[in-house]
């Protein structure tokens, strides 16, 4: 029986180490591994398990397992782990592997990639499979046609802006945008999106700065925002950003929310002054046209009138002088036919008595004899 020399468990007095047939890890005696006060199971001791582990990597490692040492250690193998050359090709075929698939990367259709050397520009991968020896060239890949959406706006104050006859608009509309450029886009921005915010929301606010309020919520969207595409689309190219407008969603332009009521009200009066206006407007036309025909009117009818005295007197004159004609060649006959005229004229229209001198005294006063009043009372007697 083994002297018991104090381990920890009671047993660690006997004596370790390979016995005649080269087997490792026996011991001799009999009152090793076990708790001390009874009989319990046996507890294997470190050494032996970090020879068994040292054994079974060896054996994954290409070397021999089960005799660590021969009988004497003369002409054995250590009993160290070993290495083969199995092992060590392995490896490298495993570091070889991990090389190609580290260096070799594919390209989608929609995607750019970015090769940099030790982190400058190396490169501008394409699409389908590309190369870049790791860990000399690493790669980035960029979705190009992904679009991406920055809401200006929305609520914050960023909204609210100044327009140019000094009122307070309440702004939010939407900035789409992808990447056209991606060498540009990587090298030349070092934060793509605030840059982008800021451009925009500068770009709005110049724009509504030299606008009036009322064609910004009416009629004038449409030309704010092919306008503010256009001046976003100049700024970011300036900068090289490498950046892409696709569109600029126009949402909402309201007043600010603390003046919208008073505003309605005066959008309300202002559209009331327009509808009296126009009513005005369509009375002054009927009035002014109505007076603008009647003025015509009356210069047509005073011409006319001047051409008819005109010609009158025109013809006045020519018969006074058809007449003094023939009085200077026969004054007699003429004097006596211009009285005749002018006492046919005179006593025309004229009640008239005929005095017969020849008769004499009262009895020689005829009456004259109307005849067309006794024509026209015969005829209405019958």
């Amino acid at each position: 029986m083994a002297s018991d020399n104090g381990g920890p468990w009671g047993g660690g007095g006997g004596n370790r180490g390979g016995d005649d047939q080269g087997k490792g890890g026996g011991q001799n005696g009999g009152g090793g591994g076990k708790r001390p006060g009874g009989e319990g199971p046996q507890i294997p001791e470190i050494d032996e398990i970090m020879k068994k582990g040292q054994e079974q990597l060896r054996v994954l490692m290409g070397g021999r397992g089960g005799k660590g040492r021969t009988n004497g250690g003369d002409g054995g193998e250590s009993s160290g782990p070993g290495f083969g050359k199995g092992a060590i090709a392995l490896a490298v075929l495993a570091a070889i592997a991990v090389w190609v698939f580290a260096s070799f990367y594919r390209v989608d259709t929609s995607e750019q990639s970015v090769e940099l050397l030790f982190g400058k520009e190396y490169g501008i991968g394409q699409e389908g499979l590309n190369f870049a020896p790791w860990p000399v060239v690493t790669k980035e890949i960029y979705a190009v046609t992904h679009e991406n959406i920055e809401d200006i706006g929305a609520g914050f104050d960023e909204g609210l802006m100044l327009t140019g006859d000094e009122n307070i608009v309440d702004i939010d509309f939407q900035v789409v945008w992808n990447i056209g450029n991606v060498q540009e886009f990587v090298f030349n921005l070092a934060e793509p999106r605030p840059t982008i915010r800021a451009v925009a929301e500068s770009a709005m606010r110049e724009i509504i700065a030299r606008s009036n309020l009322a064609p910004i919520l009416n009629r004038d969207r449409g030309v704010i925002t092919q306008e503010l595409e256009e001046l976003i689309q100049t700024t970011l190219n300036s900068y090289e950003s490498g950046v892409n407008i696709v569109r600029v969603n126009f949402d909402r332009a309201d007043p600010p929310r603390e003046v919208i009521d008073s505003f309605r009200e005066v959008q309300a009066a202002e559209q009331t002054r327009d509808t009296l206006q126009k009513q005005a407007d369509a009375y002054a036309n009927q009035v002014v046209a109505a007076a603008r025909g009647k003025a015509a009117q009356l210069l047509e009818e005073a011409e006319g009138y001047r051409a008819q005295v005109v010609n009158q007197a025109e013809g006045e004159a020519a018969r006074f002088i058809a007449v003094y004609e023939e009085f200077a060649k026969a004054p007699e006959v003429t004097r006596k036919r211009l009285y005749i005229e002018t006492m046919e004229r005179v006593l025309a229209g004229v009640e008239k008595i005929i005095i017969d001198e020849a008769a004499g005294g009262d009895s020689g006063v005829v009456p004259y004899l109307p005849l067309n009043e006794l024509r026209s009372n015969s005829g209405g007697s019958n």
